[in-house]
């Protein structure tokens, strides 16, 4: 589905700065999902200070979804290059990491408070994350251009 361009918001410029902004963000917050990824599916419940040896379930579940997150953050990345065009990519994953944030937010409310970066984790998927949707959406409605 081809987003329609706004042309009042057009004739006010493509917003390039906005777009380039979104990318680095989007680079720089892709980090996370990356480098966790990788510490759990290396560390598995080390990296979350777990005592080892645990339950071999507990291990093996984080382990996994260690690496489903691994490749949600590079999949993140790969909205980056010609992001203009990457709208269905974005909501997906959008999508999947709010309703990760919400498990999370379930956890908080019957296991108690987190780790400082699990709650790192629960602002990024329950605030920027929806933040992004609408920058992105915004930047489409701009006529947002590769360049070149």
């Amino acid at each position: 589905m081809t987003a329609k361009v706004d042309p009042e918001l057009a004739a006010k410029g493509s917003d390039a700065a906005g777009r380039r902004a979104l990318q680095v963000f989007i680079a720089v917050a892709g980090c996370l999902p990356v480098f966790a990824g990788v510490a759990g599916v290396i560390a598995g419940p080390r990296f979350i200070g777990a005592a080892v040896p645990g339950p071999v379930d507990l291990d093996s579940h984080l382990r996994f979804l260690s690496g489903v997150f691994l490749i949600v953050g590079l999949a993140w990345w790969s909205c980056i290059p010609r992001i203009e065009t990457k709208g269905e990519r974005l909501r997906l994953l959008a999508l999947m990491t709010f309703a990760g944030g919400m498990a999370r937010l379930g956890s908080l409310a019957i296991a108690g408070l987190p780790s400082a970066g699990h709650l790192v984790g629960l602002g990024m998927e329950l605030v920027a994350v929806p933040l992004v949707v609408f920058w992105h959406a915004r930047g489409v409605r701009l006529g947002w251009r590769s360049p070149g």
